[in-house]
């Protein structure tokens, strides 16, 4: 199983350039995705944008989005072409797109993106993403990665069942837990082998972490306040969750691997980048 770094972009960061160096830092230290999570009406960092400068700053560590927004971006073949360029900035084989349909109806009312129709846009531009990735759709742009970058979705509808079978690569679990996978990727699987695919769909977890003296702090501050709007039972169990000692970083990894998960992402909540190598070694990287 492989083992990754989700950017502290929920946590209460204030110099980009740090988290830059978490990207420079959990490359050297053979992690083997970033990835960066999506919110509009937070001071989470824009995905793509945080991604180009990632891939600026490093040579060969996958770069993933977990996960973006998707049908916020109403403009398809704009955000195709965004795609395909940062495919180019990364080089072939290093960007990996998780999408999902989101749920904060303040994201789409505030961005003027219909909330009751998101579905159906997510889909639109699934069609708009596949015809740019295989013939440009106009803009004379082919991606770096032939077929372009691999899709792996997230939520646990029918519609996430549907769309990786169809035309994804794997499940984006999110913050979850093996029994979580234990109850879903059983589904996927049968559904991925009803539309006659090979092998079997990539399956992507996260867990919540910070390590040190003021792990326990750095964690009530991030996720107390990004969950709130979920309510106080919600906000609680994701602080009383998150990883904060040297001696659950392994516990968390056998775990995961003893379920069927390729890849585990770990993911900051402090926005010191020294919770990298903090990290690295409670693995024994």
């Amino acid at each position: 199983m492989e083992v990754g770094i989700g950017l502290p972009g929920h946590a209460p960061w204030r110099d980009g350039r740090l988290l830059i160096e978490w990207a420079r830092r959990a490359e050297a230290r053979g992690f083997s995705s970033i990835n960066v999570s999506d919110r509009l009406l937070w001071a989470t960092p824009e995905p793509l944008t945080v991604l180009a400068a990632a891939a600026a700053a490093t040579t060969s560590i996958r770069l993933q989005t977990s996960v973006l927004l998707a049908p916020l971006h109403t403009n398809h073949l704009l955000f195709a072409k965004s795609v395909i360029t940062l495919d180019h900035i990364a080089g072939p084989h290093r960007l990996r797109l998780g999408l999902a349909a989101g749920f904060r109806e303040d994201d789409f009312a505030a961005s003027g993106a219909p909330y009751a129709s998101r579905g159906d846009q997510f889909d639109a531009l699934l069609g708009r993403l596949d015809d740019a990735f295989h013939d440009g759709a106009g803009t004379g742009l082919l991606p770096a990665t032939p077929g372009g970058p691999p899709l792996l979705f997230g939520g646990t509808s029918a519609a996430t069942l549907r769309r990786t079978a169809h035309r994804g690569d794997g499940w984006l679990a999110g913050t979850a837990t093996a029994d979580d996978l234990d109850e879903f990727v059983p589904k996927l699987r049968n559904k991925w082998n009803e539309h006659g695919r090979a092998g079997t769909p990539r399956v992507v977890a996260s867990t919540m972490f910070a390590l040190g003296p003021e792990a326990k702090t750095a964690v009530r501050r991030a996720i107390g306040a990004y969950y709130a709007f979920a309510g106080e039972e919600w906000t609680q169990h994701g602080i009383d969750s998150a990883l904060t000692s040297d001696h659950q970083i392994p516990a968390i990894v056998t775990e995961f691997e003893q379920h069927d998960c390729d890849e585990l992402i770990f993911t900051g909540n402090d926005p010191n980048p020294d919770q990298v190598d903090m990290l690295a070694d409670a693995l024994g990287r």
